[in-house]
């Protein structure tokens, strides 16, 4: 089958589900249900696909498919940054309230660690992807450990409010934050079209990048920041969502065994808007909001990710 036919087959189910989800059950009232469940949708979709777009951008110049940016400690820097505003000036404070402000520090301060941690990582020779991932592991592994401490000290009425930071919702996605969201992400995907014809070329390697005279340090420090700014974004809008880069680029690699990002692009965006409607469906439909789709997703993906790492160590 074409890649394009396996395309338009991903959109179809897409654009199912979709409908299935705004116009399923959806009553008399309708005229006050039906809008809430568009901007639901719509936050589902941009968020997915930044998600997916970036993991697969993030893989290539990584040239390591088990890697994510959200393992190398960004998910957990967001609840840290949560919780230590928090336990810090309380749940009152403007930092927490006024989430415009909120969402502009918490976006900054994760895309400031994430530049912070590539220039210091990758201005060696070596296996500094090795080097990355277990770093980021760590510092991620230390955040929540300062998150959790803090959370156990704090008033339990203020850990309802960092409680619902933890996982990400989809349920109440502020209208003005998600047009502020939309807008940094389509400034940042416009600016990644003047480097988007070096990924083929980035997913040969290092060495033959070079050769095919690819200003390689230049490019990757680029696309590591527009990856920083996507992952920031999407996180602070929704909540994090582990795993859900690692499975469905690598569902779209397993689907689509094509080299040209082009395609797989496409694919993982349109993968994840379907993990992610499809999720939040069943969620609705047959848990009636007793889980949330991050667990969903984390549990399934960390399932996957433990395949991936057993299927490489067998290679």
């Amino acid at each position: 089958m074409h890649n394009k036919t396996k395309l338009i087959i991903l959109a179809a189910i897409a654009l199912l589900l979709t409908t299935l989800f705004l116009f399923w059950n959806l009553g008399e009232h309708w005229d006050y249900v039906l809008p809430r469940r568009t901007m639901k949708i719509l936050a589902i979709i941009l968020t997915g696909s930044a998600i997916a777009f970036s993991t697969v951008i993030f893989q290539t110049v990584t040239n390591n498919r088990i890697l994510t940016p959200s393992i190398i400690g960004l998910d957990s820097l967001y609840l840290l940054i949560q919780t230590g505003l928090i336990f810090v000036f309380g749940s009152t404070h403007l930092t927490i309230v006024n989430q415009y402000f909120n969402f502009f520090l918490s976006v900054g301060l994760m895309i400031v660690f994430a530049l912070l941690l590539y220039r210091f990582l990758f201005k060696r020779e070596g296996q500094n992807i090795y080097f990355l991932l277990l770093v980021g592991l760590i510092l991620g592994t230390f955040f929540s450990s300062l998150s959790e401490f803090m959370q156990v000290l704090i008033d339990p009425n203020e850990f309802q409010v960092v409680q619902d930071q933890m996982f990400a919702s989809f349920n109440n996605v502020n209208t003005d934050l998600f047009y502020i969201a939309l807008a940094g992400m389509v400034v940042t995907a416009l600016y990644f079209l003047k480097f988007a014809r070096y990924l083929d070329v980035l997913s040969l390697g290092k060495d033959q990048a070079i050769n095919l005279g690819v200003d390689y340090d230049y490019v990757v420090k680029q696309i590591f920041i527009i990856v920083a700014i996507l992952i920031s974004i999407a996180t602070v809008l929704v909540g994090p969502i582990t795993f859900l880069g690692l499975l469905v680029a690598n569902v779209a690699y397993e689907f689509l065994k094509t080299y040209r990002h082009r395609e797989l692009i496409i694919g993982a965006m349109l993968i994840s808007v379907i993990a992610l409607v499809g999720g939040q469906f069943i969620v609705e439909r047959a848990f009636t909001f007793s889980t949330t789709i991050s667990v969903i997703i984390n549990f399934v993906g960390g399932v996957y990710f433990i395949y991936l790492l057993l299927k490489e160590s067998r290679a």
